[in-house]
């Protein structure tokens, strides 16, 4: 027992990322231990997802309607809201664009064989729900977006877990609060901040099994699809991983030291528990909680700018979802012979950069956006099927990246309004 107590208590003392890192590393073990029989303890994975995501509605709602509410001068709200929309638009076209520029350059779809090729377009029926995909396509025009961010009933929109929609409603309650004064919206503030506290709370309970939740879900990944997944589309997931990288560690340290004067390599080491969650629950809702308690006690953000930049950029900030859905339609466009030229690929650009706006930040949301982006261009639409065997590991690679963007908008914005530590917080 005593053993067991000291190894406890050293497994305690390790920092939350490092913790989450071993339990990464052993669902991979048990993933291939197992084999197919790994999906057995999915349901282990599924609830922590689910503990995270009872409390994302409610963190958005009070994070977003109080830090707009503290922010106090509806000035500075407009200002803090439009630097946090130039920086997602801007990044997300620039991922986009490094997307596009690989897959043109390495052509991947060039590299798949032709037996393998017509084993990848046979394999592809029933890959799509036409009905999804047009429902998909008339939510994505862009009045059409704008229109579906206005709730008929908040309260439903709540209870749905319409995200744009509870974003919405929460800045408008936070900028009234704002105008109205603190004498009169002062205690409706106060009572935000404190239901705020007892979600991060609530989260910080949940997140203590984490390791265990990232275990079960990395095993039910790895066991059905085995090592030998990336092989047939090994050079397309190249691609997109290079792409996502280029835009981590390369795009993203440049924006850091130019306009926040911060190093990467103290970044990175802040956001680390933000990263594994990320990684493992392929969701940037479900990784919220941990997003914003890294801005706050490990980048050194103030309080209202993270309450503020984050749950937005949850929703709106999708960089490496929309590098992703660029690479992707162009390899199936080359898989099935379709040439698209600058006019397509810049028309790429622009949907790609729309459709990535509001999608659903949990795993797999993006397939309906890509079979609605293959139509865009005529591609059939079962050329989804092609790339759904690697997407759920892809999937998570992409969820680092958006979130990844979000922490680093939160810095760049703080610096600018002044609500950025000066000196980084010591790191465990």
């Amino acid at each position: 027992m005593s053993v067991l107590r000291r190894a406890w208590s050293r497994w305690s003392r390790l920092e939350l990322g490092t913790r989450i890192f071993a339990g990464l590393v052993a669902g991979i073990a048990l993933g291939l231990a197992l084999g197919p029989r790994a999906e057995d303890v999915r349901p282990v994975g599924m609830a922590f997802i689910r503990l995270l995501s009872m409390v994302v509605v409610p963190l958005v709602f009070f994070s977003l309607a109080g830090g707009m509410a503290s922010l106090g001068d509806i000035r500075a709200v407009g200002r803090v809201g439009a630097k946090t929309l130039v920086y997602y638009l801007a990044t997300t076209v620039v991922a986009v664009a490094i997307g596009l520029g690989l897959a043109n350059v390495v052509d991947p779809g060039a590299t798949v064989d032709a037996e393998s090729r017509a084993k990848l377009m046979a394999s592809t029926e029933g890959a799509v729900d036409a009905a999804r995909v047009e429902e998909v396509r008339e939510k994505t025009a862009p009045l059409q977006v704008l229109l579906d961010m206005i709730p008929r009933n908040v309260f439903e929109a709540l209870a749905r877990g319409e995200m744009l929609q509870i974003i919405l409603f929460s800045l408008l309650f936070g900028a009234a609060l704002a105008a109205i004064g603190r004498e009169k919206g002062g205690r409706v503030t106060e009572l935000l901040a404190s239901a705020n506290e007892a979600m991060i709370w609530m989260v910080g309970a949940v997140m203590r099994v984490a390791p265990l939740g990232v275990a079960a879900l990395m095993a039910s990944v790895v066991g059905p699809l085995g090592p030998s997944v990336l092989r047939s589309l090994a050079v397309y997931a190249g691609v997109v991983v290079a792409g996502l990288a280029v835009h981590m560690f390369l795009v993203y340290p440049l924006l850091l030291r130019l306009l926040a004067r911060r190093g990467a390599r103290w970044f990175f080491r802040a956001v680390r528990p933000a990263q594994a969650v990320a990684f493992s629950t392929s969701s940037s809702a479900a990784t919220l909680p941990t997003s914003l308690a890294c801005s706050r006690e490990r980048l050194g953000v103030s309080r209202e700018i993270g309450d503020f930049c984050l749950p937005l950029g949850a929703t709106v900030n999708m960089d490496g979802t929309a590098l992703f859905l660029a690479v992707a339609t162009l390899f199936i466009a080359q898989i099935y012979g379709v040439t698209l030229g600058f006019s397509e690929q810049l028309g790429l650009v622009l949907t790609a950069t729309l459709a990535s706006i509001g999608t659903a930040a949990v795993p797999g949301a993006s397939v309906p956006l890509l079979a609605m982006m293959l139509g865009t261009v005529g591609v059939p639409l079962e050329g989804v099927g092609i790339i759904l065997g690697i997407d759920r590991v892809l999937d998570m690679c992409r969820t680092v990246v958006n979130i990844t963007g979000d922490l680093v908008g939160v810095v760049i914005v703080g610096r600018s309004e002044g609500k950025l530590a000066e000196e980084p917080p010591p790191l465990p």
